[in-house]
């Protein structure tokens, strides 16, 4: 008698574990102090007032307790992370054939210059600590739209943009690793979508980690004016080390009004990497923001996008699913804030847990007095593949006013065996049926991508769920 099928093997990340093993151009020394925020800030040529703003940070990160509430991350010690790694590569350049070889075959064995040839009205990659390739097409430029890298329009003709909106959204005072990120943030991207225009094509940026020991800290800067709309996609991956790395990047979105922005992030960090990020987006009246979210990988998590919904009848989505396996104990959701009339917010979670993986979903939906008339819906489910994994959501509601229509809906489960029954009556092995139902499962992000752009969430789900059950 064959034996009985149990568990699912783990993710086959052989495909993101490579490395580089070239030595850095430049690797600051580990730890958190004044010289280094200062070296730092001299590595990017910031302005005056940039490096006052770091130094403002670190004063804050000093201060502020670490996080007591949810996972524990005594196993991240700052005195052993690289808080800034220069690569061996050129400044950003814009053209791909000028990127180091090492470097281009990362990105070209990820599929990102193939998805901005095929899909992409725009690509940026960014490597450790710094931007090494963006470019934007030139019928997208011609549009007025902006897209490059953070620090040299901080440097250039959109200082006073960035000076008006960096970390206003996400102040260093907000929790100890904001704070953190004030500090030694580097890379990421600026984009600004003018009055009325319409991109059609996404903009992609990329992050890869690939320095041991180290951290990232990408600040990405959004704004899309009044009656325009984008879609931006991000993802991120880094190799497994034996020590911990470190993600604590920022993510500020400004939807003007009657406009729309669509946010979609993959998320497949390795099983090493505490994933300590931020993202927030304040909505003006009419707006729409969308969050599509999935998150694989990394051993700890601490991920809950916020959506401010500042102007009368602007709305939020957030559709999100977290995987979790064998050592890792990931803790997301997302916040919404209805901070003016008419608002409305719609939250749909699947998150999965299997070989003793930990899913944590928290939701916090806050409706102020003066948000009347406003919705909000809420509906997480869990799927554990086991009995050694755990789900658990906590949600938190606070409204106060009684003119406001208000939902939650939670579901925890296991894989029915009748329905795996059925699909093997079908002709489906045990496996395969298992694979089949988590893949349907966690088909609501899934869709909302397009096709296109959905290969790397699609490849993570089947690579997850692929191995022998025995």
């Amino acid at each position: 008698m064959a034996k009985e099928k149990t568990y699912v093997e783990d993710i086959d990340r052989s495909m993101y574990d490579f490395r580089n093993e070239d030595e850095d151009a430049y690797r600051i020394e580990e730890g958190l102090t004044a010289e280094t925020v200062l070296e730092i800030s001299k590595e990017k040529n910031d302005p005056e007032w940039m490096r006052d703003f770091r130094l403002h940070s670190l004063e804050i990160y000093n201060k502020k307790e670490v996080p007591d509430w949810g996972p524990s991350i005594e196993g991240l010690d700052m005195d052993n992370i690289v808080t800034y790694v220069r690569p061996n590569a050129k400044r950003m350049v814009k053209d791909w054939e000028d990127v180091p070889e090492e470097i281009k075959d990362t990105f070209e064995r990820l599929g990102i210059p193939e998805a901005e040839r095929k899909s992409l009205a725009g690509v940026g990659a960014q490597y450790d600590s710094e931007l090494v390739y963006h470019n934007v097409k030139d019928e997208v430029a011609a549009q007025g739209v902006v897209y490059t890298d953070l620090e040299s329009a901080m440097r250039g003709e959109y200082a006073d943009m960035i000076r008006e909106h960096f970390m206003k959204l996400v102040p260093p005072t907000d929790h100890k690793f904001a704070a953190l990120h004030g500090a030694v943030w580097s890379g990421g991207s600026f984009v600004y979508v003018p009055k009325g225009v319409h991109l059609e094509i996404p903009l992609q940026s990329y992050f890869r980690l690939n320095a041991k020991g180290a951290g990232q800290f990408e600040h990405t800067l959004i704004i899309v004016d009044d009656d325009a709309y984008l879609h931006f996609i991000e993802g991120c991956s880094a190799p497994k080390y034996n020590v911990a790395n470190l993600h604590a990047g920022c993510v500020e979105l400004f939807v003007g009004k009657n406009a729309t922005l669509r946010y979609s992030t993959i998320e497949n960090w390795s099983k090493n990497m505490y994933n300590l990020n931020t993202k927030r987006a304040k909505v003006e009246e009419g707006g729409k923001i969308e969050w599509i979210s999935g998150s694989f990988g990394s051993h700890v998590s601490y991920l809950y996008p916020m959506s401010v919904l500042a102007g009368k009848g602007s709305r939020a989505e957030f559709t999100g699913v977290t995987f979790a396996g064998e050592g890792q104990n990931l803790d997301t959701g997302c916040k919404m804030l209805h901070a003016a009339p008419e608002t409305s917010s719609y939250v749909s979670t699947r998150s999965i847990s299997k070989s003793g993986g930990i899913s944590t979903f928290r939701s916090s939906v806050v409706i102020e007095n003066k948000a009347k008339n406003s919705k909000a819906a809420v509906s997480c489910q869990s799927l554990m593949l086991d009995d050694i994994s755990r789900s658990d959501t906590i949600p938190a509601m606070d409204v106060r006013t009684s003119q406001a229509d208000v939902g939650h809906e939670a579901k925890i489960g296991r894989i029915s065996d009748d329905a795996v029954f059925y699909l093997m009556s079908r002709g489906l092995s045990e496996e395969d049926a298992r694979a089949l139902i988590v893949s349907g499962f966690a088909d609501s992000v899934g869709k909302e991508l397009p096709l296109e752009y959905a290969v790397e969430m699609n490849n993570l789900i089947r690579l997850e769920m692929k191995g022998s059950i025995g």
